[in-house]
């Protein structure tokens, strides 16, 4: 099966990622998986030179997960040939002062992506049906109301030309508590660790039950999710970057026709320059 439509959650389908295995499937290995990640990630450079080069579409990557589940090391191996100057990352942490006097999304609009370019979420948007409803920072009236705002805000965007991709990184409470244990015996990263992970772990079932109700309200034919596997970091990437690139090569972008009269700066540059020497 398409890696695509493997992983798809199919809008209006009911959501259940506990009763999803968060490995790998066994149909492809580690040395496989590897060699077609670095193919996908070449081509993936190329079609960012074409998106930047025909600055009509853009592309908006979401990524959400638990914590530890990799949407930092993901983005490092899927962008990093790509050229910085058609491609953002934000992360979204806790609202400053400022941000929370908007709306929740106000924040958010401002780091679309230009035409043209790729824009990547750290964390998004979603924080506002996940963490304000597993916390209870907001009542439940006001985060039910939510999911219809996010998909009218990202039918917007695909209106307005942005492609947009969501991917929720799945991996079980285990595989979660042994990253943080790496975490802590590894001097350079010990600095991610925080009391509010483990924390969080207290609420890993209320977070479970947040994230299904996110993956079935806003799957959407303009702004899909995929639920990845990603106890096995090797097997996330490529699942990522097959997505990513299938999508980038449905826009169909060739090398757009010059926009001057090329004969004409020939003649007149080239062809004197030619003459005075």
């Amino acid at each position: 099966m398409i890696v695509s439509q493997r992983f798809l959650v199919r809008p209006g389908s009911s959501v259940d990622m506990s009763a999803i295995d968060a490995n790998s499937p066994g149909d492809l290995g580690r040395e496989k998986a590897e060699r077609k990640t670095r193919k996908a990630t070449e081509r993936l450079a190329k079609l960012q030179y074409l998106l930047f080069a025909n600055a009509g579409p853009s592309l908006l990557i979401v990524l959400q997960g638990p914590d530890a589940s990799g949407k930092d090391g993901l983005i490092k191996h899927l962008f990093a040939g790509l050229n910085p100057q058609g491609v953002t990352v934000t992360a979204f942490e806790k609202p400053t002062p400022i941000e929370a006097a908007h709306d929740f999304l106000w924040r958010v609009h401002r780091h679309t992506p230009a035409k043209g370019e790729i824009a990547v979420f750290n964390r998004s948007h979603y924080e506002a049906v996940l963490v304000e409803r597993v916390r209870e920072l907001v009542p439940k009236r006001e985060w039910q109301a939510r999911y219809a705002m996010i998909n009218a805000f990202e039918d917007l965007l695909a209106q307005n030309g942005t492609r947009i991709l969501k991917f929720f990184l799945h991996i079980d409470a285990d595989e979660q508590l042994e990253r943080f244990r790496r975490r802590l015996e590894d001097k350079r990263r010990q600095w991610k660790i925080s009391e509010d992970d483990y924390a969080d772990r207290e609420l890993w079932p209320q977070f479970v039950d947040a994230n299904d109700a996110m993956l079935e309200k806003t799957s959407t034919p303009a702004a899909p999710w995929y639920g990845i596997p990603s106890n096995h970091k090797w097997y996330r990437n490529y699942a990522v970057s097959k997505i990513v690139v299938a999508a980038m090569k449905e826009l169909g972008h060739t090398i757009p026709p010059p926009s001057v009269d090329i004969a004409a700066i020939r003649r007149k540059y080239h062809a004197a320059a030619h003459s005075d020497a």
